[in-house]
């Protein structure tokens, strides 16, 4: 005789047959391939004459730094490819064109060797200047190459002592190369110059800052760090808008970088076939001091110059991103080989800067494009970012229903054997 319970056992191995059938079909893939190279991380670490400071939890910054490296280096995912340069670890002297200089690969990016590394950073003795904006742009250089995600995540406790080279335009001229690099930033006990140098660095690339006072938060900040790297996240491709519809670049799904100077337009195009919905999301960073009262306008306007759609963002005061965004439905076409609607998207932000800040270069703008299926057709719901769960919802609901069919006729059935016996 059956058991109530080997029979809910049944049903529920048959309910998850039938689940597994409906949300993975033979020979579906569980996982797309991710055909980009593999990410890069390098970790520039100031090793000047400041390091020496015993102020982290009763040790010296530098110690500090060793012990997070090493915690680090034993955790570091397989498929990051990690790199250590150094600033301020060779010259003692008080030169200060040769101090300036004094920046060094000390480990290669590349497969990670963690003996190899740790050795490398056992070696390091605070010594010397503090030549920040040297030592990302050579950072930059090291990571050049691929189309990865790359990282540059800077440890430091002082600010720069090589001006006239402000690390912060060094990192703004990183930015306008869109190679899609980020500079994250850890002040170790910083004080105000120093924090609001390192805020800046990082908010020139879309970066974070992290104020560090103990060793603990130190190891665990700069994981953090290097495990995001690995992270399959969308890497934006730099792109260059035009100042006219004709002229601009022409767009398929994805997320895009550009910079836009003050007072300036950019122009990019969209093809949309009969059916399909057009989402486009703008924003732009306010990387510099500007002044208040700002605006941001996102416009589809067709080639011929009539308005479509359009989206506007506006505030008053200090800012750090303003973001807006338009969605424009294509309508089905009779024709069965209708071509595609060529779609013009301009870009307009009211930004001025402030007095006596710099113009160039412009300020940086994220632009996101999705050309998806509109509602009433029959292919796939999204090309990009927006996620393809009414099939699984479709699945789940007839799941529920055949459940429900299954069980009710298994209650029947069990009943009347009950009444037989």
């Amino acid at each position: 005789m059956i058991t109530r319970q080997r029979l809910a056992a049944g049903v529920c191995a048959l309910l998850a047959a039938l689940t597994a059938s409906l949300l993975f079909p033979a020979g579906a893939v569980a996982d797309e391939t991710d055909d980009r190279d593999a990410p890069k991380v390098e970790l520039v670490l100031d090793v000047s004459g400041s390091m020496r400071t015993r102020d982290m939890d009763g040790e010296s910054r530098m110690a500090a730094a060793k012990q997070a490296f090493n915690e680090v280096l034993d955790a570091t995912p397989k498929e990051v490819r990690l790199g250590i340069r150094t600033l301020g670890a060779n010259y003692p002297g008080d030169d200060r064109k040769e101090g300036c200089k004094d920046t060094e690969l000390l480990y290669p990016v590349g497969p990670l060797d963690r003996t190899e590394a740790k050795a490398a950073v056992a070696t390091l003795t605070p010594t010397g200047w503090t030549p920040i904006g040297p030592a990302l742009l050579k950072a930059a250089d090291d990571l050049e190459g691929g189309d990865g995600l790359r990282r540059i995540v800077l440890i430091t406790d002082g600010e720069d002592t090589c001006q006239p080279l402000d690390p912060c335009e060094v990192a703004r001229e990183i930015a306008a190369k869109g190679i899609g690099l980020t500079i994250d930033t850890l002040g170790l006990v910083p004080d105000a110059k120093t924090r609001d140098q390192l805020i800046c660095i990082a908010e020139a690339t879309g970066g974070t800052y992290t104020s560090v006072r103990h060793k603990e938060e130190l190891s665990n900040r700069v994981g953090q760090l290097v495990d995001r790297a690995a992270d399959p996240v969308v890497t934006p491709v730099a792109v260059k808008g035009a100042t006219e519809c004709a002229d601009a670049p022409t767009l398929k799904s994805g997320l895009y970088t550009d910079r836009q100077g003050f007072g300036q337009q950019r122009w990019y195009r969209v093809d949309v076939d009969p059916g399909q919905e057009l989402r486009a999301s703008v924003s732009v960073a306010a990387d510099r001091a500007v002044a208040p009262g700002y605006g941001l306008l996102v416009r589809a306007v067709t080639k011929s110059g009539r308005e479509i759609v359009r989206g506007e963002a506006a505030g008053n005061g200090r800012t750090d991103v303003i973001s807006t965004g338009l969605r424009y439905p294509k309508p089905e076409s009779d024709e069965e080989d209708a071509p595609a609607e060529t779609v013009c998207l301009q870009v307009v932000h009211s930004f001025s800067p402030a007095a006596g800040v710099k113009t160039t270069p412009g300020l940086p703008l994220e632009l996101t494009v999705d050309v998806v299926d509109g509602p009433g057709t029959s292919r796939d719901v999204a090309s990009f970012g927006l996620g393809r769960g009414w099939w699984l919802l479709g699945a789940l609901v007839l799941t529920g229903f055949l459940a429900g069919l299954l069980w009710g006729w298994l209650s029947r059935w069990r009943i009347a054997v009950w009444r037989t016996n």
